[in-house]
């Protein structure tokens, strides 16, 4: 029996990047952020963002992390694919995170950050015409997702409530 070890691309979080088959990608500590997986079936690449918060228009520093906000780390995410020879036309997308964190006795839309950042990521999507295939949003339970790009399987590990692959 071949012991072949895959080699797996940490993704810390507000971070992003990408791999070829057979490596695989992995970001762990998904509560309120939103894990986003890009991928091109055909040619076997992927990208994984570990998104932070929805806009980034709420920093007021003159230098942003790209990788942190939604609006500024899918069409990064993108631009990464297609140089390393994704089709824009064959990107798909999953996506796993966007917990509620926290109970707040307010509704104020400040600390709806998880569900703010699987709307956000949406929209961006869509404005790229990229299918959103499968998600695992929500709840209050954090994530940590490994995606396979020969399988396309995204294998979801959520606190308490073991593994589930979408």
């Amino acid at each position: 029996m071949k012991n072949e070890s895959i080699e797996i691309v940490k993704v810390g979080i507000a971070d992003l990047n990408i791999v070829k088959s057979p490596q695989r990608i992995r970001t762990s500590g998904l509560g309120s952020c939103v894990g986003l997986i890009l991928f091109d079936r055909i040619y076997q690449i992927a990208g994984l963002a570990h998104v932070m918060l929805p806009d980034s228009t709420l920093a007021n520093q003159s230098s942003i992390n790209q990788a942190k906000y939604a609006d500024t780390a899918v069409p990064l995410l993108i631009d990464k694919l297609v140089e390393a020879g994704a089709k824009m036309r064959s990107l798909q997308a999953k996506m796993a995170g966007g917990a509620q964190m926290f109970q707040f006795q307010t509704t104020s839309d400040m600390m709806r950050i998880g569900p703010r950042n699987v709307e956000a990521v949406k929209e961006v999507l869509k404005s790229y015409n990229i299918p959103l295939l499968k998600e695992d949003v929500g709840g209050n339970s954090g994530r940590t997702i490994e995606f396979d790009p020969i399988t396309c399987e995204l294998m979801i590990r959520t606190v308490n409530q073991g593994v589930k692959i979408i």
